[in-house]
């Protein structure tokens, strides 16, 4: 089974359940630690070429993090291509399986169990808390509805205020975002790197949380310690 992912989580996931398999990733593939394997661009340009002359079994890839054209053109190579869709934890832990059969792995793997368990019963914080959840600035876009990461928050007794909007991933100007006065701002570092310097600045007088935004964003193997880790930073909010 030779496996191209377009997916930096899907690439982790393949890369640790089925060794061998992956033969090619984007250049924002980057766990596990040391994948060596062939790169073939980004997740929204991915070289058609490349991955066409490496000549996989499956492509995988993703409704959002990848462009229809450029899984159109694959298909038309006479290449398979599966793609994934994930809007909520249940929708992920059942694509993960869905992936990885098709990658050839017989039996569930262990991190897989692992990530179910620990989202039965995470640690919530406090108390349910409404949250502004950026992941992009100039311009502003915020969680809106339906998202992945705006489930997860949920999961852990965060409230995305946006979560009704009409758009996933809604502009909204920054004064807008501050009258809205949530308990919390969440601050991922991907797909935009917020750090303590850039971000925090923009919300004065309001808790910010860093959080690693692949264990908000991904679906994979950091899964398993999502909980813990995001929970962790949601309760560390500070002014």
């Amino acid at each position: 089974m030779r496996v191209v992912s377009l997916v930096p989580s899907l690439t982790e996931a393949v890369a640790v359940s089925a060794p061998g398999a992956l033969v090619a990733a984007t250049d924002w593939c980057t766990h596990p630690a040391g994948l060596d394997v062939a790169r073939v661009g980004g997740t929204k340009n991915p070289a058609v070429d490349r991955i066409t002359a490496l000549a996989p079994d499956l492509v995988i890839a993703n409704e959002e993090e990848n462009r229809p054209p450029d899984l159109d053109a694959l298909r038309t190579a006479g290449l398979a291509v599966l793609v994934t869709h994930v809007r909520t934890l249940p929708q992920a832990l059942a694509e993960l399986d869905r992936v990885l059969a098709a990658c050839g792995v017989r039996s569930r793997p262990g991190w897989l169990d692992a990530a179910e368990a620990a989202w039965e019963a995470p640690p919530a914080v406090q108390q349910p808390r409404r949250a502004v959840v950026p992941i992009w600035r100039r311009p502003w876009m915020v969680l809106g509805r339906d998202t992945f990461a705006g489930d997860l928050l949920a999961r852990l007794g965060v409230r995305s205020l946006h979560a009704d909007h009409s758009e996933r991933y809604p502009r909204v100007p920054l004064d807008e975002l501050r009258a809205a006065r949530p308990d919390v701002v969440v601050l991922p570092d991907e797909p935009y790197r917020f750090t303590a310097d850039d971000g925090p600045e923009a919300f004065p007088g309001l808790p910010c949380a860093l959080v690693s935004g692949r264990h908000l964003t991904w679906y994979g193997p950091s899964l398993a310690e999502a909980p813990e880790v995001l929970g962790r930073a949601l309760r560390e909010a500070r002014v």
